[in-house]
């Protein structure tokens, strides 16, 4: 309160000065006197707002140039000099946390690119510049899709997924891969981050072709090597019990080492880019009658198997790569299931995605052991599958299977009392019943005898 007044202080003494004129003089002189300091007045704090307005639009250089002033006047200027000190300071250590900033980020061998809420460039790194063609000080509030001119860039970030990076080759030189991946922050503002992965796929790609070429090549000797040791065994010509125990177990071995074979042959094809999804109109109906006789048979009156189907829609894709994994699920269950137990195979759709789920009452498996199965040669008991005849692979095919045909794979397990391994279609992939074809209303079930 004290403040405002001494600010209208001398407006009071100026109010008691014309009163004491106008009594001892008179009216106009008073009033003439109130006018000619009005007009000081007036013409005061409009050369002080004259000189504030300047020094704004001089954009505040330091505190040095702020204006000179008395009374209220010289109050406001001190405050702004403060304040433009505080300023200053506060620019200047964002100025070397900017600096700071940019240039560890430029000693970075990942491109980083900040892109503004429509997608124009507002910064990059210089491994950035290189990776994608940029030029930071020419392509500055340019849009990104017009420096990267690849559609599948585009469909990425019009797709708004970035969870998993896009993999693409760069522009310039076919020969270098880059990996992409937005990372949204901030107010819809996002990092997009480029990786030179040309190496690592060079060792992936010598690794795949190192295992394709070994299974290749050790194919023919262990298909020798096994019929050699069936003849033996058919011809009887071995008569001791031992000797034929011992042929026994060579052959199951054989067989065995012919299916981790075929196994990594079969993940080599699915892992090679060059390999490109063979699609049609595959028929799933006819696939899982297939599938129901080799389960039945590879049980052997062992369990109870069912083929419930639900719809007779069929899946665009590969027949021979989803043979493979309903397959790989179809024998898995059989091999972990014990003697007497149920086994169903089922098909429907489900909110317009095909659905393919296999149902047993099998020996189960831990909740922590499920995010790692589809790891090729991970076993939850290595002794087991050994007993079963597993080669470690068969989920791992599942997998790579599954990504190529955009489908996802969801597990479901109980130790000891079960397990449901679920693979569903998306929508894209589903196609519609042909015209005049039967529809199945209700399950279609077949038991084994």
């Amino acid at each position: 309160m004290n403040s405002i007044w001494r600010h209208f202080t001398g407006l009071i003494w100026l109010a008691v000065i014309v009163a004491g004129v106008w009594l001892a003089l008179d009216a106009i002189t008073a009033l003439s006197l109130f006018s000619l300091v009005s007009l000081w007045l007036v013409v005061y704090h409009t050369c002080k707002l004259y000189a504030l307005d300047q020094w704004l639009r001089n954009g505040y250089p330091s505190p040095a140039a702020v204006p000179d002033g008395a009374g209220v006047w010289g109050e406001v200027f001190i405050r702004l000099a403060r304040f433009v000190r505080r300023y200053d300071k506060e620019c200047l250590h964002l100025n070397i946390s900017l600096d700071r900033l940019q240039r560890a980020t430029s000693a970075m061998p990942e491109g980083i690119v900040i892109l503004g809420e429509a997608g124009q460039i507002e910064w990059c790194n210089l491994a950035a510049e290189q990776h994608l063609g940029l030029n930071l000080k020419m392509d500055a509030g340019q849009h990104i899709t017009r420096m990267v001119r690849q559609a599948q860039f585009v469909a990425y970030l019009n797709s708004g997924d970035f969870n998993k990076p896009l993999i693409i080759k760069q522009l310039r030189s076919q020969d270098i891969l880059l990996s992409l991946q937005l990372v949204p922050y901030g107010d819809r503002e996002k990092l997009l981050i480029s990786r030179d992965i040309t190496r690592f796929e060079k060792i992936e790609i010598m690794r795949r072709d190192f295992i394709a070429n070994v299974s290749h090549e050790l194919r023919t000797p262990l298909t020798v090597i096994g019929g050699f040791l069936e003849t033996l065994l058919d011809e009887n010509r071995i008569s001791g019990k031992m000797e034929k125990n011992a042929l026994e177990l060579m052959a199951h071995q054989a067989t065995r080492m012919q299916r981790l074979v075929e196994d990594l042959l079969t993940l080599s094809r699915l892992e090679n880019t060059q390999n490109t999804l063979c699609e049609e109109s595959v028929d799933v109906v006819k696939l899982l009658r297939g599938l129901h006789q080799e389960a039945r048979s590879l049980s052997a009156g062992r369990h109870v198997i069912t083929l419930n189907i639900l719809s007779d829609a069929m899946v665009l894709g590969s027949e021979d790569e989803l043979r493979s994994a309903f397959g790989n699920l179809v024998s898995n269950a059989v091999r972990y299931t014990p003697e007497g137990g149920k086994i169903s195979l089922n098909w429907t759709l489900e909110k317009g995605k095909g659905l393919f789920y296999v149902q047993d009452t099998g020996i189960g498996i831990e909740s922590e052991y499920i995010p790692r199965l589809t790891e090729r040669f991970y076993r939850v008991d290595r002794s087991r599958s050994r007993e079963t005849g597993g080669t470690g692979l068969g989920l791992a095919i599942v997998k790579h299977v599954l990504n190529r045909h955009q489908a996802s794979l969801e597990i479901a397990s109980e130790l000891g009392v079960g397990s449901t391994f679920r693979i569903k279609f998306p929508a894209s992939r589903v196609l519609p019943v042909a015209p005049g074809a039967a529809v199945l209303s209700t399950a279609a079930s077949e038991e084994a005898s």
